[in-house]
């Protein structure tokens, strides 16, 4: 995470980060990008220090990438949200002059909502046993947080590990539970935005939706509701854990959620091979006109890639621009960009989100 803060020079990195994409984008004839921007400061929902120890007592720090011998001091973060800002020192104090809860303490961890809700966890060198628990679970209440504790091959769970944020989206609200040490969008504000254009550039369907990469189901809540029926797929167990929990928070009926990679799911539509997973699901019983991705930074495998170019319609969020420009010289082949948008997730860094939708020629 990027120490920098610079709101005076907010503007001109947003166009800095437009002109990038424009030119990334320009090859393949695509209009002019809608761009969200993010809120200047207090948009950043998570943050993790490490702790320095000088004469023992502890300060949290932060380090510029790639040099982890000069700490940055700090006591406040502008970036990070309100209520991050508001717990950083009452919690540290509170280890200061608590043994039990400060010794071998080094890093601490915050994950907060828009919604109001805080999860802490607090790391450690040695092993936790139950004389953590109360000095703990004391503190937890004392701040109106969750508290979790981690050491090496441990976690001590003391309420609930999990918080629930709630984003609205063209006027819905959606509940999404959210788990210590998952993933999860750092910068609710935007976050809501790229839901927002998603779902409006999606428009309404009276046939299915396929989602690839679809983690604890960031965008499957708001766009089941474009489609008749969806189809999401995620390796990652504890995201398909987050993603069963969320749609049954929304009371979802319409979404079918599949544990398969990307690979795999080309493998079972095309007939390769069939899988266990996939028993009691008739996937001839979709039609998909529409094909959603929102890969990692490496972008789409070539696999993929020849998949979901039979889709009559392929909306791509990508978190590299440069993947998406090398993607988008296979995918330009057989559709044309009609929409792009830019998200500005990470304010005062150069990573951005970009969205496109691309419709069969």
């Amino acid at each position: 995470m990027s120490t920098a803060f610079q709101p005076e020079q907010y503007e001109s990195q947003l166009a800095a980060k437009r002109e990038r994409l424009e030119q990334l984008l320009a090859p393949f004839d695509a209009p002019g990008p809608e761009v969200f921007e993010s809120a200047r400061e207090h948009f950043r929902l998570r943050a993790e220090f490490r702790l320095w120890y000088e004469n023992g007592e502890p300060h949290y720090a932060m380090f510029e990438q790639g040099d982890k011998r000069k700490p940055i001091l700090i006591t406040q973060l502008p970036i990070a949200s309100r209520q991050i800002n508001a717990l950083m020192m009452p919690l540290l104090d509170a280890c200061k002059a608590d043994p039990i809860l400060g010794r071998k303490l080094f890093q601490v961890e915050f994950l907060t909502t828009l919604s109001g809700q805080a999860l802490i966890t607090l790391c450690y060198h040695r092993p936790l046993d139950d004389t953590w628990d109360a000095p703990a679970l004391a503190l937890a209440e004392q701040l109106g947080v969750q508290l979790i504790g981690r050491s090496r091959g441990q976690k001590r769970v003391l309420q609930t590990d999990h918080v629930v944020e709630v984003l609205e989206v063209a006027g819905r609200q959606w509940q999404y539970q959210q788990i210590e040490g998952g993933f999860t969008q750092p910068n609710g504000g935007v976050n809501q935005h790229m839901l927002g254009w998603a779902l409006n550039a999606a428009g309404s369907n009276s046939d299915d939706l396929l989602e690839l990469y679809c983690g604890n189901g960031n965008f499957t809540l708001p766009l089941s509701t474009a489609f008749r029926r969806v189809m999401a797929t995620e390796l990652a167990k504890s995201s398909v854990r987050a993603a069963q929990e969320n749609l049954r928070l929304n009371n979802m009926d319409n979404v079918t959620l599949v544990r398969l990679a990307s690979e795999e799911v080309t493998q079972a539509l095309t007939g390769v091979r069939p899988f266990r997973r996939l028993q009691g699901i008739d996937l001839s019983g979709f039609e998909f006109g529409t094909v959603f991705v929102d890969p990692p930074r490496a972008g789409l495998d070539p696999a993929t890639l020849d998949l979901i170019k039979d889709y009559r319609r392929i909306l791509y969020i990508s978190c590299n621009p440069e993947t998406l420009a090398d993607n988008l010289q296979t995918l330009t082949k057989t559709h044309r960009v009609v929409r792009c948008a830019l998200f500005d997730q990470f304010p005062y860094t150069h990573h951005m989100e970009s969205g496109v939708l691309l419709e069969q020629m």
